[in-house]
């Protein structure tokens, strides 16, 4: 049996932490069973490439202004092979920035043993820390017969080489709404099926009105109340629900954790933790989807950052209601931070300005969530780039400031942040 001070299983933005502890003087080992993986679903297969489709998208549909002369298209092989190549150069990177802090990388399926040890390619490790970064995968519902190139998950649009003619998305869920706006706008024939009334019961009403309207200005087909209990491919079609017909199905119905544990360590469909993320076994930890709190690759890094600074001595709580959340859609994405609130404010983009240099972003929402002493709670926003303006809010709870002391701000113009300062002056 070998023994060390800290073993990291899995190398997704469990990485980060590896490398702290390790500059701080620890022995650390990290196990990977997929060392082309570094950098887990977000770098590979996730967040990185499909902001690479989406961002390509987004310029798309703003040429396609009737302002703008010519038409342009996308070369999805060509883009898929370009962000291949970068993914694994960054990979690269990922690997020598970890040996080069001093940390033992072993390649292999690490299995969490009994008494804090791990068992990986018939070796037996112990450690005074485990932490657990096994990431998720896809999860496919009962009676759909998966065969990854007429029914696929999110992996396989990285390697599409053609668009199909139509397709067929199941959720609406980040994945399902980010690739329904992707392949509308790259001109396929999109339906976004789902099972409930509307797209989502968790935005606020006014952005889930506004974002159902934006899917349907890109051509997008919604059908909802449909849950599908059945799919398969038949004579190169895919037959849903026995009557339904698509050239292909994009199931995007979440993802389930990754787990190989071999021990009591307590789990409900993810690993249980405590507000610090530590397993019912002492002294081991679960960061990231596989810990089921929040399925998001900075919130994995803020989880495992908060582990390292616990193991050496700075012991806080992290506020995971204060992680922002996004979902990239075209033209105008959404965003939320924080927590909702009997105080709201609900103010609409197109008192902007701005608006009118902004194809679509006429369907803007902000909406700002107040407690009693006017301190900000919460917020969530429809608008161009949200994804990047919702840090501003992320700051502001973080900073736990009041309206008085958010109106102190002077914000440019004419910019879309400066609904911020709109939206804040009419809280009461």
């Amino acid at each position: 049996m070998k023994q060390t001070d800290v073993i990291f299983i899995g190398g997704g933005l469990n990485y980060v932490g590896a490398i702290f502890l390790a500059r701080a003087g620890k022995k650390v080992i990290l196990i990977e069973k997929n060392l082309n993986h570094l950098g887990g679903t977000c770098l590979n297969n996730g967040c990185i490439p499909s902001k690479n489709l989406l961002h390509r998208t987004k310029t798309i549909f703003e040429s396609k202004e009737d302002i703008f002369d010519g038409n342009i298209s996308l070369n999805i092989k060509k883009l898929n092979n370009e962000i291949s190549n970068n993914i694994s150069n960054l990979d690269k990177a990922i690997k020598t920035q970890i040996t080069s802090s001093g940390v033992e990388i072993i390649e292999g399926e690490g299995i969490l043993l009994d008494e804090k040890k791990v068992k990986v390619n018939n070796e037996i490790y112990e450690a005074e820390y485990i932490i657990i970064g096994t990431g998720a995968k896809p999860f496919i519902p009962d009676g759909i017969e998966i065969d990854y190139k007429h029914i696929i998950t999110s992996n396989e649009i990285f390697k599409l080489e053609k668009f199909p003619k139509e397709i067929t998305i199941y959720g609406t869920g980040a994945i399902g709404l980010e690739f329904a706006s992707f392949f509308a706008v790259n001109g396929v024939k999109t339906n976004l099926m789902y099972r409930k009334e509307t797209i989502s019961t968790k935005f606020h009403p006014k952005i889930t009105e506004k974002l159902e309207l934006q899917l349907k200005q890109i051509g997008i087909n919604l059908i909802p109340n449909t849950p599908i209990t059945s799919a398969k491919v038949e004579k190169n079609k895919v037959i849903i629900n026995d009557d339904f017909k698509t050239d292909m199905l994009l199931v995007a119905t979440g993802r389930i954790p990754n787990l190989n544990i071999q021990t009591d360590i307590k789990i409900d469909k993810a690993i249980i933790t405590d507000d610090y993320f530590e397993t019912s076994q002492k002294n081991v930890f679960a960061i990231g989807d596989c810990n089921g709190k929040l399925a998001l690759a900075h919130a994995a890094r803020s989880e495992v950052i908060n582990v390292v600074n616990n193991i050496n001595g700075k012991k806080e709580k992290l506020n995971l209601n204060n992680i922002p959340r996004f979902i990239y859609t075209i033209p105008l994405s959404y965003a939320s931070v924080g927590v909702k609130s009997d105080k709201e404010v609900v103010y609409p983009l197109k008192a902007l300005g701005i608006v009118s240099a902004v194809k679509g972003s006429e369907n803007g929402v902000v909406v700002l969530y107040a407690d009693k002493e006017k301190f900000l709670t919460g917020a969530e926003i429809f608008m161009p780039n949200a994804e990047e303006i919702i840090s501003t809010f992320a700051v502001m709870l973080s900073g736990e400031m009041d309206k008085d002391t958010i109106l102190k701000t002077t914000f440019p113009h004419p910019v879309f942040s400066e609904i911020i300062d709109y939206a804040t002056r009419k809280i009461k």
